[in-house]
C-alpha cells in the first residue's frame, strides 16, 4: 500500500533552545483516518508546521505520497490541505471570495474553482452564507469554511488540528459525518483532537505523542483491547429486581434504579453475550451508553507510563 506520509527521525529544536520533537518516526499509509493525540505542548503542531513546510526541522526526513518535503515543495502541497487550530482567514471578506482566493492560489481556472467552491460550501452548510462577510459568521461555521478552503483543490491528504474545538454537539456530529464521507472516498485524513470520542470514532489507527517522543503507535482497535473492563449504563424496559444477578462470571452489575444499571464486562467477555443473557432472563433494554470514555482511560494511563 502507498504511504502517505512518512517521517524518520524527526527532530525540531527552536531558538530558544526548546526541543519540540526528539527523533520521531511515524507511517500513515493512503486512505486512512489517523488520530496524532498528545496534550498541550507536545509536539502535534510542530509535526503539522513540518509537513505544511511552515515550520523548518531541524533534523530527519519528511515525504508525503513519496516525495519529500524539502525537495518537491510544489507538488507535496498539492497532495496537502490543511486546517489550522485557529482561524487565519480574513474577518471582512466574504466567505465564497476565501474559498475562490485559496483555489486562486493553486493555479485553477475560474470556471473550476466556482465549481468546487460552490460544492464545498453546499456540503459544507454554507453555501446560503457565501455573500456575507466572514465575520458574521458563528465559531461551527468558520470552523467549516476553513474546511471548504483545504479542500478545494481537492488535496489527497488532509490535515485537522483540533477541527471541532468550541463546536457543538450536533454540529461536530454533522463534521464526523462529513469527514467519514470523504475518507470513504479515498482522502487520508490525519485528526489532532482533545475530544478523545471523536479519534474513537472516526479513526483506524492512532499514534500519542508526549514531549517530542512517539510513545504509541497503534490500531485504534489494539489500543482499545488492552482495557481489562468496560462500564457501561443501560436503560430498561422492564423493572429491575431488588437483587438483579446477570449470572455471567466476567459480568457484573449495580442497580441503579428500577430501570437502569451499571454494567462492568471484562475484555474477555462479549456484549452479544451480555445481551443474550439479558433476552434469557427476559429483561429488555432501551438503551446502552459508556460510562466513561474508554479511549481517555487509556490515553491517561499511556501519559503516566503504565
Amino acid at each position: 500500500m502507498t504511504t502517505a506520509i512518512s517521517i524518520k527521525n524527526l527532530g525540531k529544536t527552536y531558538a530558544n533552545g526548546l526541543e519540540a520533537l526528539k527523533g520521531v518516526s511515524l507511517e500513515i499509509e493512503q486512505g486512512d483516518f489517523f488520530a496524532l493525540l498528545g496534550p498541550n505542548g507536545a509536539g502535534k503542531s510542530t509535526i503539522i508546521g513540518v509537513l505544511s513546510t511552515l515550520v523548518n526541522k531541524s533534523s530527519g526526513s519528511v515525504e508525503i505520497f513519496g516525495k519529500n518535503v524539502d525537495t518537491h515543495v510544489y507538488e507535496t502541497k498539492l497532495d496537502l490541505g490543511v486546517v489550522p487550530q485557529e482561524v487565519n482567514f480574513s474577518q471582512f471578506e466574504k466567505v465564497r471570495d476565501i474559498v475562490m482566493t485559496q483555489a486562486g492560489y493553486y493555479g485553477m481556472p475560474r470556471a473550476l474553482a466556482t465549481e468546487r467552491c460552490e460544492k464545498y460550501l453546499r456540503k459544507l452548510g454554507l453555501w446560503e452564507k457565501r455573500d456575507e462577510r466572514s465575520r458574521s459568521l458563528s465559531g461551527g461555521m468558520k470552523r467549516r469554511l476553513m474546511i471548504a478552503r483545504a479542500l478545494v483543490h481537492e488535496p489527497r491528504l488532509l490535515i485537522l488540528d483540533e477541527p471541532t474545538a468550541g463546536v457543538d454537539i450536533e454540529l461536530r456530529r454533522s463534521m464526523w459525518e462529513f469527514l467519514t464521507e470523504i475518507n470513504n472516498n479515498g482522502t487520508t485524513i490525519v485528526l489532532t483532537t482533545h475530544y478523545l470520542e471523536e479519534a474513537e470514532q472516526l479513526c483506524r489507527n492512532i499514534a500519542i505523542i508526549d514531549e517530542g517522543k512517539i510513545i504509541e503507535n497503534t490500531s485504534m482497535r489494539e489500543l482499545l483491547a488492552e482495557l481489562d473492563s468496560q462500564t457501561f449504563i443501560l436503560d430498561t424496559a422492564s423493572k429491575i429486581p431488588e437483587n438483579f444477578d446477570i449470572g455471567l462470571e466476567c459480568a457484573t452489575v449495580r442497580k441503579i434504579d428500577d430501570h437502569s444499571i451499571e454494567l462492568v464486562v471484562s475484555g474477555e467477555l462479549s456484549i452479544n453475550d451480555v445481551f443474550s443473557q439479558f433476552d434469557k432472563l427476559e429483561v429488555k433494554v432501551d438503551g446502552m451508553r459508556n460510562k466513561t470514555n474508554r479511549l481517555e482511560q487509556l490515553f491517561l494511563s499511556k501519559l503516566k507510563g503504565e
